[in-house]
C-alpha cells in the first residue's frame, strides 16, 4: 500500500511542477501539425503552425 501512495505521490509532484512550469513560462500550449491523422495517413484538416490550411509539412 505505501507502494501506491508513494508513487501517487511521485506523479501529483510530477504534474503540479509541470503545471507552474507551463503558467511561469507564459506561453500557449500548442500541438502539432497533423497529430494522429498524419500517423494514421489521413491528412490534416487543421493546422496550427502559422501556415494555411494544408501548408504544413
Amino acid at each position: 500500500m505505501i507502494n501506491v501512495v508513494v508513487a501517487i505521490s511521485f506523479f501529483l509532484t510530477a504534474f503540479s511542477l509541470m503545471a507552474v512550469g507551463v503558467i511561469f513560462s507564459n506561453r500557449r500550449i500548442k500541438g502539432s501539425c497533423g497529430g494522429i491523422g498524419a500517423v494514421l495517413g489521413n491528412d490534416a484538416k487543421m493546422c496550427d503552425c502559422g501556415q494555411k490550411v494544408g501548408g504544413c509539412k
